[in-house]
């Protein structure tokens, strides 16, 4: 797909960015949600990459056959071992959505950033259709259609959650409260169940709500900064 090429490009275009500046350095890398995504385009970038995720049986699974991982840990996110400012990039994948006490989490990997790093970050919204029928299609439903549903090796059905931070709106809030800057917001269709009968309630889902719930697209992506500057309000 088009727009997943593009946000694949963003990111590596970015990280690649990000090692210029620090001179070739190698990058620590932090890859939060390491279950849900492909390999991490870095190209050429000398990186140490280390992936951290909810204690899940469909994730642990998926992260145990990982080659790309350095080290990694799963558990509560909350309690995790990051320490603070040890990273230069952190990438946040299709977590967001899944957790609970979101903005912790947030919090706690933006403190693990580095001052001028980088959290690079793909979530679904909350405020999409697809959000929308996915956190309030019940639990047993999603088990039963899931693999109908997706392509096959996605793991999951994983908690649909979806707290109030887990939108565009709602990541431009967050980022202004604290300080970090958005440079980059993307948005693109990538969700594993659109196709089928999914095309169709995400479609219901928009023509039901006049457009609230939107079936433009389902995935933001975003590149967000976090300041040099000391001073800035940075938890």
């Amino acid at each position: 797909m088009r727009t997943e090429a593009l946000r694949r490009d963003l990111f590596g275009q970015r990280i690649r960015e990000q090692w210029s500046e620090h001179l070739g350095r190698r990058l620590d890398v932090l890859y939060a949600g390491c279950a849900h995504d492909s390999k991490l385009a870095l190209d050429r970038v000398e990186a140490r990459v280390v992936g951290v995720d909810e204690d899940l049986a469909p994730v642990r699974s998926v992260v145990e056959r990982r080659e790309d991982l350095d080290a990694w840990s799963l558990g509560d996110l909350r309690s995790a071992p990051i320490p603070p400012r040890s990273f230069d990039v952190v990438v946040v994948s299709f977590l967001l959505e899944r957790i609970h006490h979101t903005e912790l989490v947030l919090d706690r990997m933006v403190n693990s950033l580095r001052p001028g790093g980088l959290l690079l970050l793909r979530m679904r919204d909350r405020r999409s259709a697809y959000g929308l029928c996915d956190r309030l299609t019940p639990g047993w439903l999603r088990r039963l259609l899931w693999r109908h549903l997706v392509p096959a090796g996605t793991p999951g059905p994983l908690p649909a959650v979806y707290e109030r931070v887990t939108s565009r709106a709602g990541m431009h809030a967050f980022c202004l409260a604290r300080g970090l800057m958005v440079t980059d917001d993307v948005t693109a269709t990538s969700g594993p169940a659109m196709r089928g009968l999914g095309t169709i309630a995400v479609t219901l889902a928009d023509k039901l709500t006049r457009g609230r719930y939107t079936a433009a697209y389902d995935e933001v992506a975003m590149v967000i900064r976090k300041p040099q500057n000391h001073f800035a309000r940075l938890i």
